[in-house]
C-alpha cells in the first residue's frame, strides 16, 4: 500500500492512462541468494482492497497510521527468476 500521490502510483496511473501495460518487479536478497517477481500493475483503492493490505501489512510490521489517501499497488505476477543455490 502507498499513498495516491507517491511516485510509485504517479508512474503506474500515466502507463495506465496511456492504455498500455505498467509493469513492474519487486526483488529480495538474501545473502547469495535473491529473487524477482515481475508482472503487470494496477492500482486499487476500494475500501475491501486497502483493509486487507492494512491488515497484511499490520500482521509483519506494525499497524500503520490511518491515512485516506491509501491505495494498493497490485502485481499480477507472470514472471519469478531467482538465483539458484547449492550447499555444499
Amino acid at each position: 500500500s502507498t499513498q495516491r500521490t507517491s511516485v510509485k502510483v504517479t508512474n503506474v496511473a500515466r502507463w495506465l492512462a496511456k492504455g498500455e501495460v505498467a509493469r513492474a518487479a519487486v526483488c529480495q536478497v538474501e545473502g547469495g541468494r535473491w529473487i524477482t517477481f515481475e508482472g503487470s500493475m494496477t492500482i486499487e483503492d476500494s475500501p475491501e482492497q486497502v483493509a486487507e493490505a492494512v491488515r497484511r501489512y499490520a500482521v509483519r510490521y506494525r499497524q500503520p497510521e490511518e491515512n485516506p489517501e491509501r491505495v494498493v499497488l497490485v502485481l499480477t505476477v507472470d514472471k519469478v527468476m531467482s538465483s539458484t543455490y547449492m550447499a555444499r
